[in-house]
């Protein structure tokens, strides 16, 4: 009976609480029944799963057409990486993937976890490039799929958050005037264009300016291009946790006899980020999905991969719905994982209990 009762009580706290509520709940509900049965057909029933050509044209889109990704999930996942050598493009996946869940459902201790991302990345890079300890080197222009865009979505965000604070530090009433100044012009400067148009720059009128014989590699222009975008956009965040730490905080740590980077350090800067989790969380998944739009500079990550799987293979390439709402599986896995442990690490803080 207690069951029973929570039951009720959720619903009507939930579903039902005013006419309104009831009236939502009762049309979506409707909407549902008119709906999710086709839906199940199409997705399941009538659905081919094999990577049979000749059963999805047979089917002629009564059914979704799985067998696309079937056959095309190698490219898709790993673009163009050789074949033979995607075991270490898997590998450098699940071991990167490891590091930011370790991360972020705190399962190592604070040193055990900076020595574990210590050696995560260094060994990402040597199994992703090769060239060392007997593995064949396979260049950047080769990376793609999913290791590229878990890359560029850790590295980005990774070296945005520190770039932030500084900026947001810097932007403080007691930074000198010329810095506080640069640092404002950067943000403005960078918040006024869209991220696209930030990477068009890096990629190609980057290679112009630079002094000749010079070379910076394409996915090195595009990650700089995203840390420099996102920073911008974290450093508000940033400065916003800043301003909200009360005044009171300061006052205690000139009383304990701490200096300005000291208070910094060890009261203002944890006091601030902790506050602002959610939203340091919420611009990790924009830059995890934003990565998308490095296509348009002929990096293959997931959405680039898929149109490479498809360009090139008439038999494939009109079953490309099937194969979106397969990386968009993906991409909502990633960002509900992001989400998962945004909440575990906001709830591990007590941040509203503070």
């Amino acid at each position: 009976m207690n069951g029973l009762s929570a039951a009720r009580n959720w619903l009507l706290r939930n579903l039902f609480s005013d006419a309104w509520s009831s009236l939502t709940t009762l049309l979506l509900g409707a909407g549902l029944c008119y709906w999710l049965p086709g839906l199940i057909d199409w997705l399941l029933l009538k659905a081919v799963f094999r990577p049979d050509a000749a059963a999805c044209a047979a089917v002629d889109h009564a059914g979704a057409c799985w067998g696309v990704v079937a056959e095309k999930y190698r490219l898709i996942l790993f673009g163009r990486y050789p074949p033979v050598e995607q075991w270490r493009a898997l590998a450098a996946t699940v071991l990167l993937l490891s590091a930011i869940f370790a991360g972020g459902l705190r399962l190592l201790g604070r040193a055990g976890l900076l020595v574990f991302w210590a050696l995560a990345l260094p060994a990402f890079f040597l199994l992703m490039g090769g060239g060392l300890l007997g593995l064949a080197p396979v260049g950047a222009d080769q990376w793609g799929g999913f290791p590229l865009t878990l890359l560029l979505a850790t590295t980005g965000m990774l070296l945005a958050l520190p770039l932030a604070v500084l900026v947001a530090l810097a932007r403080q009433a007691s930074a000198p005037p010329l810095l506080r100044a640069l640092c404002l012009l950067y943000v403005e400067l960078v918040r006024g264009v869209p991220l696209i148009s930030v990477l068009f720059l890096a990629s190609f009128l980057l290679p112009i300016i630079l002094p000749q014989g010079t070379s910076i590699d394409v996915l090195v222009r595009v990650l700089a291009g995203i840390v420099l975008f996102a920073a911008a956009y974290l450093s508000e965040t940033v400065r916003g946790g800043l301003q909200a730490v009360p005044a009171g905080q300061h006052d205690a740590a000139a009383a304990l006899g701490l200096s300005r980077w000291q208070a910094l350090r060890w009261i203002v800067l944890p006091q601030a980020l902790r506050a602002v989790i959610p939203s340091i969380m919420n611009s990790a998944i924009s830059i995890f999905k934003d990565t998308s739009l490095v296509t348009v500079v002929s990096l293959y990550e997931l959405t680039g991969s898929l149109s490479l799987a498809l360009s090139g293979d008439a038999q494939w390439r009109s079953f490309y719905f099937e194969g979106y709402l397969f990386i968009g599986l993906i991409y909502w896995l990633g960002c509900h994982s992001l989400s998962r442990v945004g909440s575990s690490l906001e709830r591990r803080l007590a941040v509203g209990s503070r």
